[in-house]
């Protein structure tokens, strides 16, 4: 290869991607954004080089439950600023928009993002634009017009968000509403990101997970106490008779659904999750330290899970999902030159769950995120 058929040559004394078992020294040769080597001989001048031989380059985390929105929506982000510098080059939105601004977040978020976006998009008709329960008003529930939304869009709009949670459902009955979600999913032929009924826990377990089907995707996962994978110490057969049956488990992190002695247990037990997501969302945008894929994989770490599986699930595994992974989520030739460049840092600060309990000894950070072959300075 000839240096002027590079515009990029990124060197890193750990190349990782799950899909083509790579796992060591080597560099990735990027040309017109796309990714034209791995770890072959390109000559050391190559238009541009980078160096970094004490991180990992892997293909640009893929997080799977986010809030990314325009300013003033109820949980949204700008996803360009707090997400796509810290090593994230996909998202999907957890149903921040429905049926009636549908057409004003594309427009305004994924037309003018650099990140990628895709929708879960929400059952009711005004997602979580505004600041009441997203389910208050039960005529918003509008099955008719969501389908015809989706069938509309349906390259951007991977499937059907609901949470099902009481803070959500405003008093309705979660089962009412589960079943219009039901009807949009059967209709459109989409997945659901689904938020299972803990607090109350008025919904057993077993009942909901036998209304999904094979690719739905629960997040949530790791939360503790009743409606969790396990409540009593254990993985609850219905959980695993569900991932026996093809359903997804995902993180969903957040500020309220990450437990270490849940996952600590789960791992244990040989369930890990199939998706490791932030739900990064409004309030994460000023705390410290700060709440990213990185940091949130190396929690998963912490509670035992191997680093390669945990790299695994924020790459590869969530762009299947998506079925975005002929183009995203490995370091394969011809594929998008979107890569997440991390470092690990002992010192760093302690990792926290969403219940204040701590593990010590080191994290995941981002260093540099590259985005269709465009480098992005980490912020």
């Amino acid at each position: 290869m000839k240096s002027t058929d590079c515009d990029l040559l990124i060197k890193a004394g750990r190349v990782f991607c799950a899909k083509n078992n790579i796992d060591g020294p080597g560099s990735v040769a990027i040309k017109d954004g796309k990714i034209i080597a791995v770890n072959q001989q390109i000559p050391p001048d190559a238009n541009n080089i980078l160096e970094f031989p004490n991180s990992v380059l892997l293909p640009g985390f893929i997080d799977l439950h986010a809030h990314p929105a325009p300013p003033n929506w109820k949980y949204g982000v700008d996803p360009d600023i707090f997400i796509l510098p810290r090593g994230t080059t996909t998202i999907l939105s957890q149903g921040d928009a429905g049926a009636n601004n549908w057409a004003r977040y594309k427009k305004e978020v994924i037309d003018k993002s650099d990140i990628r976006i895709r929708m879960a998009l929400s059952p009711a008709i005004h997602g979580e634009e505004f600041d009441h329960p997203v389910y208050a008003n039960f005529e918003d529930l509008d099955v008719k017009v969501c389908s015809e939304t989706v069938k509309q869009d349906e390259s951007l709009i991977w499937g059907i968000a609901v949470n099902i949670s009481y803070a959500c459902c405003a008093g309705h009955n979660p089962k009412d509403i589960m079943n219009k979600v039901l009807e949009i999913a059967y209709k459109t032929e989409k997945p659901i990101l689904y938020g299972m009924r803990w607090d109350p826990f008025d919904w057993l377990i077993d009942d909901q997970l036998k209304l999904l089907r094979s690719n739905d995707v629960v997040t949530y996962s790791f939360h503790t106490g009743p409606g969790g994978l396990a409540p009593s110490g254990k993985v609850e057969t219905a959980v695993w008779k569900a991932k026996e049956k093809g359903i997804k488990f995902d993180i969903g992190h957040g500020m309220t659904s990450f437990n270490f002695e849940v996952a600590e247990t789960s791992i244990r037990e040989g369930f890990l999750p199939d998706t490791i997501s932030t739900d990064f969302y409004l309030k994460h945008a000023t705390s410290l330290p700060r709440h990213d894929m990185p940091r949130t994989i190396s929690k998963l770490i912490a509670a035992g899970m191997d680093e390669t599986d945990a790299f695994e699930r924020s790459t590869i595994r969530p762009a299947q999902i998506l079925g975005l992974s002929d183009s995203i989520g490995s370091l394969s030739t011809d594929t998008i030159a979107d890569l997440s460049i991390i470092k690990w840092n002992p010192n760093a600060a302690p990792l926290i769950d969403t219940d204040g309990n701590k593990r010590s000894g080191g994290c995941w950070e981002p260093e540099v995120t590259v985005k269709g072959g465009k480098v992005i300075k980490t912020k």
